[in-house]
């Protein structure tokens, strides 16, 4: 017998499913104005996206303060991972420029939410991303939005030269010891008093981690935060605007789209200004200490020069992490944690490892009658300092090794021609006393 079926139709249709709308504003600049016509956009378009029937709102994706040819945008990118995760049917956005001024950034973008079925609404060039002649256009107008953001880079960069030729300081924010407010500038004198101090110390002969060291025993606040180390004091040492001058243009802006500060060596004229505010020391105490920095690093410079590092980058601190690093003291080479080095003992208190040690162990280790570079490259990955006169030693293929380790008598760590040395020094401390 032959069955008859029929389909029964559904008598209630589904409802469409609405389109989930979502849209992105961005100011590049944190002034109050900005930041005013940033709010409107956010309400303007919660609004728009609201007041459509066929739409649900997705959110408003607003960044402040940041440059459309930067793609590390926090908005930005969080609005690229709602799309990709399918939470987004389309975006709206004021214009290409908003989205971005890179033109190789906005098609990659588009180019995206395109393979997702996702389209961008520019509202000022009336585009839709999805439509046939989109891409065609996008391209054509997202170069000209390139070419006015390099062209208002250009701009930009000609006012400040113009300004360092006048020996103007431009674009001056933040400095420790002084107050700056709307280009003045004004000594902060709680301030000022350690900016002396740290030169008087370094005149002195106290290094740059000591003087760290003593700044966080002050508690001494830092500008903006962090802690004092010796890469924050050497930096205020070599600061020629404590004295009261200015070298402009020590660094510039390589280009428009990475917006990168990259240090002028030579690129570019620099501008020696004097008097352009008030000073904190004198330019005689600047002088000399920059005659003793000069002397330090010749002196580091040339012991380093002589030596090579086979442990470079290979040893690691058990107790902070840090890599440890070579140090040369007249002549006696040792290998000491980085933070060691900048903060001083009370931020690690790893001890040092002398290098004839580390080579004496490593070649015992590796089975060798005298240490080879190549060969402890090939076989080890890492050295690790658990603890004090202990290594562990990590092979390429995983494995480890646990070695003790002691310290040599005096007498047996000095050459003769230490002993020299130290009898010559001995000499010149009398001679200097008498």
């Amino acid at each position: 017998m032959t069955r008859n079926i029929r389909k029964i139709e559904p008598l209630i249709q589904k409802m469409p499913r609405k389109k989930r709308v979502a849209a992105y504003a961005r100011v590049s600049s944190g002034k109050d104005a900005m930041l005013h016509s940033l709010s409107a956009q956010v309400s303007y378009y919660s609004d728009l996206i609201q007041k459509q029937v066929g739409w649900e709102y997705a959110g408003v994706f607003a960044d402040e303060a940041l440059t459309g040819t930067k793609e590390i945008r926090p908005e930005f990118q969080r609005l690229l991972n709602e799309c990709r995760s399918g939470n987004i049917d389309m975006v709206i956005t004021k214009s290409i420029s908003r989205l971005a001024r890179n033109t190789v950034t906005m098609l990659e973008t588009v180019r995206e939410l395109k393979s997702l079925n996702i389209d961008v609404y520019f509202e000022k060039e009336n585009i839709h991303s999805l439509s046939g002649d989109g891409e065609l256009m996008l391209t054509i107008l997202a170069s000209f939005a390139q070419e006015e953001s390099r062209s208002v880079s250009e701009n930009c960069k000609w006012r400040i030269r113009k300004g360092f030729e006048a020996g103007e300081l431009i674009n001056l924010r933040f400095m420790y010891g002084y107050h700056i407010e709307k280009e003045k500038i004004e000594i902060n004198e709680s301030e000022a008093e350690i900016v002396r101090m740290i030169f008087d110390d370094y005149i002195e002969g106290i290094g740059c981690t000591l003087i760290a060291k003593k700044l966080r025993d002050m508690n001494v606040p830092k500008i903006r935060g962090g802690i004092w180390n010796s890469e924050r004091v050497a930096n205020i040492i070599k600061n020629e605007k404590y004295a009261g001058n200015a070298l402009l243009q020590k660094k510039y802006v390589k280009n428009h789209l990475t917006k990168t500060l990259v240090i002028n060596k030579g690129n570019l004229p620099m501008y020696y200004a004097e008097g352009t505010h008030p000073a904190i020391i004198n330019v005689e105490t600047f002088q000399r200490a920059q005659e003793i920095m000069s002397k330090n690093v010749e002196k580091y410079t040339r012991d380093n020069t002589r030596v090579k590092y086979p442990f470079t980058s290979i040893i690691v601190c058990g107790i902070c992490g840090k890599n440890y690093r070579h140090k040369n003291t007249r002549g006696r080479i040792s290998w000491n944690c980085s933070t060691h080095l900048k903060y001083g003992k009370d931020s690690c208190h790893s001890k040092q490892i002398p290098e004839e040690i580390l080579i004496s162990v490593t070649t015992e280790v590796l089975g060798l009658k005298e240490f080879d570079e190549d060969i402890f490259q090939e076989k080890i990955k890492e050295l690790q300092v658990p603890e004090q006169n202990t290594l562990v030693f990590v092979f390429m293929d995983g494995t480890t090794l646990k070695k003790e380790w002691k310290y040599k008598s005096r007498s047996e760590g000095w050459s003769i021609e230490a002993r020299e040395k130290a009898r010559e020094r001995s000499l010149k401390n009398i001679e200097g006393r008498s």
